[in-house]
């Protein structure tokens, strides 16, 4: 039996403190990988152009480019698909979650979570959002 590939994530967030603990947090678990870190959307989509990725962890508060117009444009985005099956976005939020529901869902978001979700929850979602087939 061939043992099955990392979840390949891209952190995504305007502050490098956030990345590196969801980058050590992440790491603890065997099947997930971070292959790469954004510093907000535009960064990401650039990264998603290149690289493959199953999901994206994408905070929705950033300069720039948000999570939430960040997700619709790579979800969007022709050279991202062109890579394989586009990938899963989760997003994070520090504050009102519920108010972020409903553009999330029109971005394309698999899921929005709050930051402090506990790490057990994260990685279900995680992995719950790499293995989804939906529609593509």
């Amino acid at each position: 039996m061939t043992p099955r590939r990392p979840i390949r994530v891209l952190l995504v967030d305007d502050s490098a403190d956030q990345r590196e603990g969801f980058r050590m947090l992440l790491g603890s678990q065997p099947d997930l990988e971070v292959v790469a870190q954004a510093g907000d959307g535009a960064q990401a989509l650039g990264i998603l152009r290149r690289e493959h990725v199953d999901v994206v962890l994408m905070d929705v508060q950033m300069p720039r480019v948000n999570g939430l117009v960040a997700a619709g444009r790579i979800l969007a985005d022709p050279q991202v698909r062109g890579l394989g099956r586009a990938p899963r976005i989760v997003l994070l939020a520090t504050v009102d979650v519920d108010d972020h529901v409903p553009a999330a869902a029109v971005s394309g978001a698999y899921a929005i979570l709050y930051k402090d979700v506990d790490p057990e929850s994260l990685f279900t979602v995680i992995r719950e959002a790499a293995a989804f087939r939906g529609d593509d």
